[in-house]
Parts: C-alpha cells; structure tokens; sequence
C-alpha cells in the first residue's frame, strides 16, 4: 500500500483569500502563476508542515484538481484498478479516519 499528498492550488493566498491565521504564523504565499512558482511553494508546504510521506505536484492548469474536487483537501482510496473506492467530504472537518480504516479493510490493497 503506497500512500501519496497531491499538492493542489494553494488554498489560501495572499492574492485572494487570506487567513488572519496564516498572516499570524507567516504562511503568505500568493497564487503560483507557473509551474516552477508552484513547485516552490509546494516544496515550502512539504518542509513546513513536515510531511513525511511522498508528496506529488498537479500542474499548474489544476487538472487533477478539478478531476478529483480536492480543494480544499480529501482523502481518496484508489484501488490497484485505479478505480475510486473512497472518498471523503472536504476536509479537513470532513475527514472520517475510521470510515477510510473500514474501507482500507474491505478493500484488499
């Protein structure tokens, strides 16, 4: 079993939805208009958030965004099939860990 964090457009910049949390602990990044600006911020979230697992990057047309409705972020089961066995509502209020556990179980990956 592989697991993955798809860094999708980033959720709140500076250059439209500011989070007066984020201005307190200095997360200020404005909406990447390039590839490379992107993987920059991504590789920022990845170091500051402390990720350990494998992180990908969608391209800066969000394609995988959009296929996948990830914003703001969910979780998704996705079998050896590549079919979706799960997906969770928007988190991270969303998120039910025990309800991705129940279909990890049942899904024999």
């Amino acid at each position: 079993m592989t697991f993955y964090v798809v860094y999708i457009q980033e959720a709140h910049p500076t250059d439209l939805w500011q989070l007066p949390s984020n201005v307190k602990d200095g997360v200020l990044y404005a909406s990447p208009q390039s590839a490379d600006e992107r993987t920059s911020t991504a590789q920022a979230c990845v170091r500051n958030l402390g990720i350990k697992i494998p992180a990908v990057l969608d391209g800066i047309d969000n394609k995988t965004e959009r296929a996948y409705t990830g914003w703001p972020d969910r979780m998704y089961l996705i079998g050896k099939d590549g079919r979706i066995r799960f997906k969770t509502a928007p988190g991270p209020f969303g998120f039910s860990t025990a309800e991705l556990e129940k279909a990890l179980r049942s899904s024999g990956n």
